[in-house]
C-alpha cells in the first residue's frame, strides 16, 4: 500500500505553527507531534510505507501517479490531511469498511452523531452536506483500491464515533444556568450547559483551532480512553479475572495495578504518591509525595513535585511542576514549566513556556454567555461547550498571581508581567500586547520572537463581552 499526505499550512493560534508539528496524545500513551502520531497510527495497521510526493489538495494525485516513472499507478493508495487527528480505532474502521466496499471512498462524520457534533464541528472548516443517507461532513482521509479515480466514483464512507454519554462533574442547576435561554442583545439563545462529555469508541478531530488539540487529547483522548478500559472490562471476564490477580499479586487496589499503572524505566516514584490508572508514565520520571495522579499521559524525563495533582491531563517531556500544582483535563507541550500553587482547569500550553507560581485559568463562565474562540476563519466562533480553559502558545511566560478568565489565549513569545494594573486577563493577548515590549530595547530584545504569526488579527474581536 501507498500513502500521500495533502499538507496543511494553516497556522493554529495562539501557537503559530501548522497543526502538524503540535504535540497531541499519541496512541494513548504520550504527547508527540501530531505528524507523528498519524504514521504511528497508519503503519500500525498497514505497515512500514514512506509517504511519497505531498500534496496541496486531493486532485494533485492524479497528476503524481502519472508522473511517478516505475511504480504501477494501480496500486492501493491512502490519502490524508496532515492536520486530520485520527485514532487507530478511527483508521483501522474506515479502512476494513473501504476495503469491504472495493470502491474509492472518502471518510465523512455523520451530521447526527454528538461526538462529532460537539468536538469536530465547531471551530472548523468542515461544510455540511447531505445524500440519500442523510447530512454528512467531509474530512481528509482517502482510499483508493487502484489508484487514482474520479470523483463521481468516490463513495461516502460514514464513519461514527460509537460515543457514550457520560457526566464529569455536577454544577446545580440554578449556578449553571442549565437549559435557560437568555437574552443577549435582543436575540435569544439557549447556553450550552450540560455538563457531560461524549467519551467515543473512534476519535477525529480536523485541528484548526487551539481548542480542537484540546478536545483530540483530553475529551477524545486520556478520557476516552479511560471510558474504553472500563467498558473492556465490563465485556471480557477473563481480562478482568487477569488483572484481579495481578492486583492480588501486586497487593495493591485493583486501579492501582500495573495492568493500568504503566511506569518507565529509572523512574523515582515516592511510595505516598497515589497513581489511578489508566495511566502511563514515560522514562526517568521523578514524582514525589502527596503526588494524585488520575487518568494521565505523562512523558520522559518529568518531574513532579509534593502535592501535586494530576488529574485526566497529557504531559510532555521535560516538563516540571513543583509543589502543589494542579492540572486538570490539561495538555501540557514538552519542556514547560507550571509553578508552584497553581491551578489549570481544561488548558492547553505550549512548549518552553512558563506559568507563574499561584496564577489561575478559569473555565466556567460566570455570566450566561457562550463561550468562544478563533476558528479556521480567524474569526470569533461558539465553542458549544459550557467549560473551557485558555490557550497558551510556545516561549510563553507569565508571571506569579494571575487569574486569566475562560476561552482566552495568550500568543507565542508574550510576557506578562503582574502588575496593580494587570492581574486579572480578561481578553486574549496577543504578541502586540506583551509587556516586554514596552521595556527599552537593550532588555526587550533579551526575549526573542521565535513563532511569528503570517496574517494580521483583530484585536478587537478578541475581547470577551459579557
Amino acid at each position: 500500500m501507498r500513502k500521500f499526505v495533502i499538507n496543511d499550512r494553516l497556522l493554529i493560534l495562539p501557537f503559530n505553527e501548522p497543526a502538524s508539528e503540535l504535540a497531541i496524545l499519541m496512541n494513548g500513551e504520550r504527547a508527540a507531534p501530531l505528524a507523528m502520531h498519524l504514521t504511528e497510527v497508519i503503519e500500525g495497521v498497514i505497515g512500514s510505507t514512506a509517504a511519497e510526493m505531498q500534496l496541496s489538495v486531493i486532485q494533485d494525485l492524479e497528476r503524481e501517479l502519472a508522473a511517478l516513472a516505475g511504480r504501477d499507478p494501480n496500486d492501493e493508495i491512502i490519502v490524508y490531511r496532515d492536520n486530520l487527528y485520527f485514532d487507530r480505532e478511527f483508521f483501522t474502521y474506515f479502512l476494513t469498511e473501504a476495503r469491504r466496499t472495493g470502491k474509492p471512498c472518502q471518510a465523512v462524520l455523520p451530521a447526527n452523531d454528538a461526538a462529532w457534533q460537539k468536538y469536530s464541528i465547531p471551530l472548523s472548516s468542515l461544510v455540511e452536506e447531505s445524500d440519500d443517507d442523510g447530512a454528512f461532513f467531509r474530512v481528509d482521509l482517502y482510499y483508493f483500491p487502484k489508484g487514482w479515480a474520479s470523483r463521481e466514483e468516490w463513495v461516502n464512507l460514514r464513519v461514527p464515533s460509537g460515543y457514550t454519554e457520560k457526566g464529569y462533574y455536577n454544577v446545580p442547576d440554578g449556578m449553571s444556568n442549565l437549559k435557560v435561554d437568555v437574552l443577549v442583545e435582543n436575540h435569544e439563545i439557549q447556553r450550552e450547559q450540560d455538563l457531560t462529555h461524549y467519551l467515543t469508541a473512534r476519535s477525529c478531530v480536523p485541528i484548526q483551532s487551539w481548542v480542537h488539540l484540546f478536545n483530540a487529547s483530553i475529551v477524545l483522548g486520556v478520557f476516552s480512553r479511560g471510558n474504553r478500559f472500563e467498558e473492556q472490562i465490563g465485556n471480557h471476564n477473563l481480562l478482568s479475572l487477569k488483572i484481579l490477580m495481578r492486583a492480588i499479586l501486586e497487593q495493591r487496589q485493583i486501579i492501582q495495578s500495573s495492568p493500568l499503572v504503566r511506569v518507565g524505566r529509572n523512574c523515582d516514584i515516592d511510595p505516598t504518591a497515589v497513581i489511578l490508572g489508566p495511566t502511563t508514565i514515560g522514562d526517568n520520571c521523578k514524582i514525589g509525595p502527596g503526588v494524585v495522579i488520575d487518568n494521565c499521559a505523562i512523558g520522559d524525563n518529568v518531574t513532579i513535585a509534593n502535592n501535586c495533582h494530576l488529574m485526566l491531563s497529557v504531559v510532555g517531556n521535560n516538563c516540571f511542576l513543583p509543589f502543589r500544582a494542579a492540572l486538570f483535563m490539561t495538555l501540557m507541550m514538552d519542556n514547560s514549566i507550571v509553578a508552584q500553587n497553581t491551578c489549570l482547569q481544561m488548558c492547553v500550553i505550549g512548549r518552553n513556556s512558563f506559568i507563574g507560581a499561584g496564577t489561575t485559568f478559569t473555565d466556567f463562565n460566570l455570566l450566561p454567555s457562550p463561550l468562544k474562540a478563533i476558528d479556521a476563519y480567524g474569526e470569533m466562533s461558539a465553542v458549544r461547550q459550557p467549560v473551557i480553559g485558555g490557550g497558551v502558545g510556545h516561549n510563553v511566560r507569565i508571571g506569579a498571581g494571575m487569574v486569566i478568565y475562560p476561552a482566552r489565549m495568550i500568543e507565542s513569545d508574550v510576557i506578562l508581567v503582574p502588575s496593580p494594573e494587570r492581574r486579572i486577563i480578561s481578553k486574549s493577548i496577543t504578541y502586540d500586547m506583551s509587556d516586554h515590549i514596552t521595556y527599552p530595547r537593550r532588555i526587550s530584545q533579551l526575549h526573542h520572537r521565535l513563532y511569528p504569526r503570517r496574517v494580521t488579527m483583530d484585536e478587537d474581536q478578541l475581547l470577551e463581552e459579557w
